[in-house]
């Protein structure tokens, strides 16, 4: 799932990738599809969970792509 403003980079809130086997593959692979990504500013969740490492992604996985967050 992608939010907020990276939608506009990527068009699309939703995804599907394959082939990809950690986060780091999927992030570079991302940046070569759309290269504004190189620019934004975002973290990762991985089924729910905001990770800041690699991650190793299983079959099935859900990554979201989340912009930063305000305060309030």
């Amino acid at each position: 799932m992608i939010f907020g403003q990276l939608t506009d980079i990527i068009k699309n809130n939703t995804l599907i990738l394959t082939g990809t086997t950690d986060t780091k593959a999927l992030v570079d692979e991302l940046k070569k599809q759309y290269p504004a990504l190189n620019q934004a500013k975002y973290i990762l969740a991985v089924d729910k969970q905001i990770v800041t490492e690699n991650t190793i992604l299983k079959d099935g996985s859900n990554v979201a792509l989340l912009p930063p967050f305000s305060g309030g």
